[in-house]
């Protein structure tokens, strides 16, 4: 069947990654606009993950017994809409609401469409099918934030506003791509197990079904909460780093375009990480791999609490780039190898779980901290957090 369904998937990923990074500092800038100080920018960002927490599992447990494909659009509506409502919002708690909206349309897309690769990609394919994929994400993290920065200038409320509208086209592109997705390659239901469901642990959970594993079964097999864990860690680096980045810049005096470029170079080499994820794989082992770039990572994210100028800034930013696009599509794999049979969806539901339990946590607990200790003390709570992941990754073998 080829791998256009990839590459369609990887443009339609970028548009809608790119949307909510367009937005997610848009969404900052607005919030300081409307008199939010520092713990209210952290709680706006949070609720950006409150439903998706909730509702991620149930998602998956839909995907494991049907249809994958019908989640994208759905996910694309919902982000497009919480995008362009979050630019006519005229107080923090409506900015909130539709940030969570746009935040449920991002979960909806991402559960379909992982499900699609777990389901569509043989086991030796895994790995790098999972990289290409998340090139998509790390595409719209390029151009989100430098299309943001180019829009917003003077008078943040009024840009950051047109900014969000954008944003909500943006999203709109998305449907270009979406369409022939889902190929069987057997003759069962819709939710059957393909090549690439058959993976990893075989025997006695091969024979389970996703209506007779629960949840905590899933958690238990071995090699799923680490892969959550790291999942998380990472996320919640990269979400903290999108959501602060523009509260560190105002404090020390540096344009929201500089901001964008940044964050974009953060992109940029987690792209390049991930087109070279292959031979590193080859080259050091994926445990090793996971392990030394989180460690490595922890300690970029620690260097960043340092009143660096904006050159040392672009450097660091760079290379913990690079070291973060290691954890998510290895942890994609992690998870689907570790599960039983017939919850894969599941999995990655309860991946997805803990990444957006990540992200209401670490934003708002970024916003504490910084009222109490100052604009840099959460990127050292980030290296520990990036630490302990390489922890979980030694652990789980």
């Amino acid at each position: 069947m080829g791998r256009g369904w990839l590459l369609r998937l990887v443009i339609a990923f970028g548009c809608a990654q790119g949307a909510v990074s367009m937005a997610r500092p848009a969404v900052s800038y607005r919030a300081l606009s409307l008199g939010a100080d520092e713990r209210a920018v952290g709680v706006i960002a949070g609720v950006y993950a409150l439903l998706p927490l909730f509702a991620a599992v149930p998602l998956g447990r839909r995907t494991d017994h049907g249809r994958c494909a019908p989640l994208l659009p759905l996910g694309v509506v919902l982000i497009a809409g919480g995008c362009a409502l979050s630019g006519t919002a005229g107080s923090l708690g409506a900015l909130a609401a539709w940030s969570g909206l746009m935040g449920l349309g991002h979960l909806c897309f991402v559960i379909g469409a992982q499900s699609i690769v777990a389901r569509q990609s043989a086991p030796a394919e895994q790995d790098r099918n999972f990289g290409h994929f998340t090139i998509g994400a790390s595409l719209g993290q390029l151009v989100g934030p430098l299309a943001a920065g180019a829009l917003i200038g003077g008078d943040t409320g009024a840009t950051s506003a047109l900014a969000l509208v954008v944003s909500a086209g943006v999203a709109a592109a998305a449907f270009t791509s979406l369409w022939r997705f889902e190929h069987h390659r057997s003759a069962g239901t819709p939710g059957a197990p393909t090549a690439a469901g058959k993976a990893g642990k075989a025997g006695k959970d091969g024979a389970a079904t996703a209506g007779k594993a629960p949840v905590s079964r899933i958690l238990r097999a071995r090699g799923v909460p680490a892969g959550i864990f790291i999942s998380l860690a990472v996320l919640s680096a990269t979400d903290v780093l999108t959501a602060y980045l523009p509260v560190v810049g105002e404090h020390r005096g540096i344009a929201p375009a500089a901001v964008g470029v940044l964050l974009s170079l953060r992109a940029g080499a987690t792209i390049a990480c991930r087109l070279v994820m292959d031979p590193l794989i080859r080259l050091v082992g994926r445990r090793t791999l996971v392990v030394g770039t989180c460690l490595l990572a922890g300690a970029l994210c620690a260097g960043l609490a340092l009143p660096l100028p904006v050159w040392a800034l672009g450097v660091t930013l760079t290379l913990l780039g690079f070291c973060l696009g290691v954890g998510q599509p290895l942890s994609m794999t992690t998870v689907v190898r570790a599960a039983p049979a017939g919850a894969r969806s599941t999995a990655l539901a309860l991946r997805l779980t803990g990444n957006r339990l990540g992200q209401v946590v670490a934003p708002a607990a970024a916003g504490l901290v910084t009222g109490v200790a100052g604009v840099g003390a959460p990127f050292l709570t980030l290296g520990v957090l990036l630490v302990g992941a390489a922890g979980a990754a030694v652990r789980a073998g």
